[in-house]
């Protein structure tokens, strides 16, 4: 059966749009114009958008600015949308040229069409509801979609943070599990003083509360919106009604505490507050890169390694050496560390390339910040599922590594000096005798107040020295 179409015409030509899609003309130039990631603007984002529609219906309703019945079927097809139907007809690029506006228009035009036939209409007629003149009323492109944005990386935000809650409750969990067990600090890759390893992961826990407190400061910014600034914030177009109240319905839409923009013109024109979620998450994703490293190199082995903790075993770890398991959650996250990295790149250079009055490249803005997020939130969800609860301490390995270093004799130092410590400690290295049996052989302290400078609790904890 041969597809069937209509023809809609727009202020640069005609085209034919199928009988069946609820987008209509500009929706279909941007997808023909605009074939560049094969990703489509997020569900979310979508979301986003279609409530911001909502609520300019609904304040336009209020106010006598749009007529009932259109406002009806306006805020009935937002609803439709809201509770998953129509995402086929959502069919243009996440990376669009215009400033977002098509994918402004993509949402404006499927819920035109939903309110046409909901008012008995024909998809296309839009004498019936206009996708510019009633779905968009009182609005622009560049005060919905950086709205939207805004609303986006909240929802976005808020998973994510919750599966930061989990992560640092697990690695406080491990802390408590392995502080009884001593173990070999290290700087650049070589002995230093004995530390516990329930130290190691407090220090973990500790980095990422860091972390997600840093990314929850920064979304304080993205409660402040420029909606009803319309094209460059003039508010041309809004009038006082709408202007006075579409802030406040859409915080009762979306449940987030909004408010307007001091400086409309700086509202719509820098978006230096996404570059700071942005950084935010780089530097969350910075952490946790650091302590996946940390954790593949203290499991390495298991037996030419260091081998103090044992990583839960997921998967085989090769195709051809039989046995042989890698540390493949951590390294996952490293790639989710990458990305967000490069990704924060790419917002910095968009962010910082707006001229004049609005910034066109919020598109690839939010395409790699909703990524980041979305990322981010299942690399963090699976290091807590499929490792950190899992871990196991190598107690034994622990011990073996602290008695064969020779870096305890820095406990010394108050009592014999440096050069004679380290007289020790190259004398230990030489022949394999300890560090306790060298200082007791040469009488410089005796056993039992040795014993309390080298016990594991006055290693590991900030203490005053000993007279």
């Amino acid at each position: 059966m041969d597809k069937q179409f209509r023809t809609e015409q727009d202020s640069v030509g005609e085209l034919n749009v199928g009988a069946d899609a609820y987008y209509g003309i500009q929706t279909l130039r941007a997808k023909e114009n605009f074939e560049i990631t094969g990703t489509k603007i997020s569900a979310a984002f979508v979301r986003n958008v279609v409530l911001i529609k909502k609520a300019a219906a609904k304040v336009n309703k209020d106010h006598g600015l749009l007529a009932q019945d259109k406002a009806e079927a306006i805020i009935a097809a937002c609803d439709e949308i809201l509770h998953g139907k129509h995402r086929k007809d959502f069919i243009v690029d996440a990376v669009q040229g215009g400033a977002g506006t098509s994918a402004n228009m993509n949402v404006n035009e499927v819920i035109a069409n939903i309110a046409i036939e909901r008012l008995g209409g024909k998809k296309g007629d839009y004498s019936v509801i206009s996708p510019n003149d009633h779905v968009n009323m009182e609005q622009s492109t560049n005060d919905v979609i950086p709205t939207a944005g805004k609303l986006t990386v909240l929802s976005l935000a808020a998973e994510l943070c919750g599966e930061l809650g989990r992560l640092q409750t697990a690695l406080t969990d491990k802390a408590k599990e392995f502080d009884g067990i001593l173990k070999m600090g290290r700087t650049q890759l070589q002995d230093a003083v004995p530390m516990r390893l329930g130290q190691a992961f407090h220090a973990f826990a500790t980095a990422i509360a860091r972390s997600k407190k840093r990314i929850e400061t920064s979304l304080s910014e993205m409660r402040t919106i420029n909606l009803g600034a319309t094209a460059i914030g003039t508010a041309i177009n809004a009038r006082e009604a709408y202007f006075s109240h579409i802030t406040e319905e859409l915080s009762a839409l979306s449940g987030e505490k909004l408010e307007r923009a001091a400086d409309l013109f700086d509202g719509t024109q820098n978006v230096d507050c996404f570059a700071a979620v942005s950084g935010a998450l780089k530097a969350l994703a910075v952490n946790l890169s650091k302590m996946c490293n940390d954790l593949r190199l203290m499991s390495s082995g298991p037996r030419t390694g260091l081998g103090e903790i044992i990583l839960p075993a997921k998967q085989n770890g090769s195709s051809i050496m039989p046995g042989k398991i890698n540390p493949v959650i951590p390294e996952v996250v490293n790639q989710v560390a990458f990305l967000v990295i490069g990704h924060d790149v790419t917002v910095t250079m968009a962010a910082e390339a707006g001229q004049l009055e609005l910034n066109a490249f919020e598109p690839v803005i939010f395409y790699q910040l909703f990524e980041s997020m979305r990322a981010l939130t299942g690399a963090v969800r699976t290091l807590t599922e499929n490792c950190i609860v899992g871990i196991a301490a190598n107690k034994e390995r622990c011990a073996e590594w602290v008695n064969r270093s020779v870096g305890i004799v820095t406990a010394l130092n108050p009592y014999i000096g440096y050069l004679k410590a380290a007289e020790i400690a190259k004398e230990s290295l030489k022949t394999g005798e300890s560090i306790k049996s060298i200082v007791l052989r040469e009488g410089l302290i005796d056993e039992k107040k040795l014993d309390e400078i080298l016990d594991p609790l006055v290693l590991t904890e900030p203490c005053k020295l000993h007279d």
